[in-house]
């Protein structure tokens, strides 16, 4: 069970700090509260009162920016709080006091004038798409109509979580081949910058006939020592314009294809945007947003853009008067059967949304199962790799000296 370090004040203005073991924060504000007590801020000793967490979170807030932790933990914070029997403008003066992010304690404070001159929570939201997505709104949005904002964040929050569990298991399996074809290029160009001149300068004093591949691990050579200078600044341009094609409609559709349509790439792709579909969509249902907008704003978290193209137009086979599954027959390439199949489940039986939980449960263990043995799978592709690198390196080097042994 966590421990949490908590402040609360009580109904005289007299304020309280503690340590208090207890299930969760929810758990703590009605503790709290069952002894004359308001619960104004709180801290998990357990797991995110770590240093290197809140260095992180700080750097990130000097950068301007508001990592998913801290839309995790602020989410969280002001569910309890409103449970607690704080107004929204309050809680928001309060989380804006304890965050440590600039830019992030500036949008909590601009958000409590705009409560404070009637505006919803939810538009004042929409005015910072880069921090709060259409999701995220459009959940408040329902929260605040239907008078259970405290339910819709605290769904909300767990949405959040998951999410960043679910990209931090993705990203940390592409650390290690990552690393080692960082490591392959920076030992291959030192190679030809250092080692390869001095065996250059040996068949030069010889004057021997070199073979092709020694010519062009020669020509390699020169060309990099020759214009190291230029070299790397014109390969930073070409990745920093690489990667502005990439963020075009035209470059994040030709990505999409490539993920879908190349072998190993296609079937994790899949999974990934069918966990995302799912887990979205689930929680939107959940929270009480309409099936048809629950599509829509489901398409903007998906990152595929054949994903995202396919549940605006099942949006608009719904109006129609079709069912989810039999509008992603005509996307039978890009949803397995078991998707449409499921969800057909759910839609006979009412259960729609805990149908889609669970198969976003599904998927993502799927794609933790396939990321926890990505190591295992790529070792071989690059011991083979470096094995081809090495053997044409050795072979371009040793055939001209074989050679020169063989004339003596």
């Amino acid at each position: 069970m966590p421990t949490f370090y908590y402040t609360a004040k009580s109904e005289n203005g007299k304020t309280k700090t503690g340590t208090l073991e207890v299930k969760n924060e929810k758990a703590l504000a009605q503790s709290l509260r069952r002894k004359g007590f308001v619960l104004t801020s709180v801290r998990n000793l357990s797991s995110e009162d770590k240093k290197t967490k809140g260095l992180n979170i700080k750097i990130k807030g000097l950068l301007g920016k508001v990592s998913l932790v801290e839309k995790v933990m602020f989410t969280r914070h002001l569910s309890v709080m409103i449970g607690a029997g704080f107004s929204i403008h309050k809680a928001l003066e309060t989380l804006a006091k304890q965050t440590g992010n600039l830019r992030f304690k500036k949008i909590l404070r601009d958000l409590v004038n705009r409560i404070k001159k009637g505006e919803s929570l939810a538009s004042g939201m929409a005015q910072y798409p880069k921090v709060f997505n259409d999701f995220y709104v459009s959940m408040v949005k329902v929260g605040e109509k239907g008078g259970n904002l405290e339910e819709v964040l605290s769904i909300l929050a767990k949405y959040l979580k998951r999410e960043h569990e679910f990209r931090s298991k993705v990203r940390g399996a592409m650390v290690y081949p990552g690393v080692i074809v960082a490591a392959m290029i920076g030992i291959g160009i030192l190679m030809m910058v250092v080692v390869m001149p001095k065996i250059t300068s040996m068949f030069e004093e010889l004057d021997v006939d070199l073979p092709f591949t020694t010519k062009v691990m020669i020509y390699i050579s020169d060309f990099l020592r020759g214009y190291f200078l230029i070299v790397i600044p014109v390969l930073l341009v070409f990745f920093f314009f690489l990667f502005r094609l990439l963020k075009t409609k035209k470059g994040k559709k030709a990505l999409s294809w490539f993920f879908l349509k190349f072998p190993f790439l296609s079937k994790i792709t899949k999974k990934i945007n069918c966990a995302r579909f799912a887990r979205s969509f689930s929680s939107l249902m959940e929270s009480g947003v309409p099936i048809v907008e629950s599509l829509k704003i489901t398409s903007e978290t998906v990152d595929n853009v054949y994903y995202s193209r396919s549940l605006i137009s099942i949006s608009e086979f719904i109006k129609k008067g079709k069912n989810i599954h039999e509008s992603m027959e005509d996307y039978d390439e890009i949803y397995p059967i078991l998707v449409r199949q499921m969800i057909g489940v759910g839609e006979e039986t009412g259960e729609l949304s805990d149908i889609m939980e669970k198969l976003a449960a599904f998927y993502e263990e799927e794609v933790e199962n396939i990321t926890e043995n990505l190591a295992s799978i790529i070792e071989p592709v690059l011991m083979i790799i470096i094995g081809a690198a090495v053997g044409f390196f050795a072979i371009s080097m040793l055939q001209p000296m074989y050679s020169m042994m063989q004339g003596l």
